[in-house]
């Protein structure tokens, strides 16, 4: 099939595939964290720093992500990115040591923001070929994609399935997917005589940065540590451990299907001052009421919290006349990380020496920051 004859149609299908992939392989992941928690008899600082390998394998990525994408093409990146992090997926259920887990979850994390990037970077390029906002809906099947993946890791959890037969199924599936759609993935991104390995982002792309910060860490507060919050500080059931995780991710992934015509109704500013109260607030509530209804309450309201702002930030930066697509994609996406690079590690830190309720206390003052931030952009 010669891309003359593949539509804009079926460009956003093989983009919206590569979301899911990627959202998929991740929530496999994260569901799994409680059990190779026990497995590795890890206690919460040492899960901390065994976390702290995956953040820095995405800020690892982030220089050369851009520069890959503008060289070579997001079609070729996002083809060999999306096969190869299932594969590091299944290297993770076989590791029998923390010292031989953390380079794997290294290189997980470099894969999944080369895949973050080159995704990206062509949903921009859908987008305009569509002539208006469809981001939120790609974010929306990364998300739809996670609620799924938390539901099959409960299903796993029940029937006692090891991690590594788990993650063999999502392999076999995905490379099968990732075969399928990069035929259909767009072939050109938009071009820009700045194809630099890094660069330093302007005031825009600053701010952007700074919101993206200040919404990451409470997403990676949740994929990395609701499973344990609900174990520790809930005592869930064990069949119900995931059920916050699941919460999250369902109204993460049901808020951004809505996301873009929201956006049209009230506009930027708005949806992401509503979004930082919306995420502080759900937050206090599981810190305040540790109960398994009244904290699942809480991560509901987080999603939604969550759901709009970085598809938001993506698109504004996509759009940049500056940089490149790619390159600019990066450079917000780097201030962005640090959230998940310092999140996680803190939330371990403080747990093990005061308690998990305080970690999420202090990771509900930094997600209200999205609601200041976003107060100081002219977004006209």
């Amino acid at each position: 099939m010669t891309n003359a004859t593949v539509t804009p149609r079926a460009n956003r299908a093989a983009v919206a595939a590569f979301f899911f992939i990627v959202g998929l392989s991740f929530a496999s992941w994260a569901s799994r964290i409680p059990d190779i928690k026990a497995k590795l008899h890890l206690n919460d600082a040492a899960l901390g720093g065994l976390l702290f390998a995956l953040p820095v394998g995405s800020m690892v990525c982030l220089p050369f992500a851009g520069w890959l994408v503008a060289k070579y093409g997001s079609k070729k990146i996002v083809t060999i990115a999306t096969i190869c992090y299932p594969i590091a997926l299944l290297a993770i259920g076989l590791a029998n040591s923390v010292w031989e887990l953390v380079p794997i979850v290294f290189a997980f994390g470099f894969l999944g923001n080369l895949c973050n990037i080159s995704i990206n970077t062509q949903a921009v390029g859908v987008e305009s070929l569509y002539g208006r906002s469809i981001m939120a809906s790609f974010h929306g099947l990364w998300s739809l994609a996670g609620f799924c993946g938390a539901a099959i890791g409960t299903f796993m959890i029940s029937k006692s399935v090891a991690p590594f037969w788990h993650f063999l199924v999502i392999c076999v599936a995905l490379v099968a997917l990732v075969i399928v759609s990069q035929r259909f993935a767009l072939a050109k991104d938009a071009t820009h005589p700045d194809q630099q390995l890094f660069a330093k982002p302007d005031k825009m792309l600053l701010m952007l940065g700074l919101i993206a910060f200040s919404c990451m860490v409470c997403e990676g507060t949740m994929f990395d540590w609701s499973g344990v919050y609900f174990q520790k500080v809930v005592e869930a059931p064990v069949e119900f451990t995931t059920l916050g995780y699941v919460a999250f991710m369902g109204t993460m992934a049901g808020g951004r299907f809505v996301g873009d015509r929201v956006v049209t109704r009230f506009g930027k500013q708005k949806v992401l001052q509503g979004s930082g109260i919306t995420i502080t607030t759900g937050l206090l509530i599981a810190v305040i009421f540790p109960h398994i209804v009244t904290a699942t309450i809480g991560f509901l309201l987080v999603g939604i919290g969550v759901s709009s702002v970085v598809p938001l930030v993506y698109s504004a930066a996509g759009k940049s006349k500056k940089l490149s697509p790619g390159v600019a994609l990066t450079a917000v996406t780097s201030i962005g990380f640090l959230g998940f690079l310092l999140g996680p590690p803190i939330i371990g830190f403080i747990a093990q020496a005061f308690s998990l309720r305080w970690s999420f206390t202090l990771i509900a003052l930094l997600g209200f920051c999205t609601t200041i931030l976003a107060s100081l952009i002219d977004w006209d």
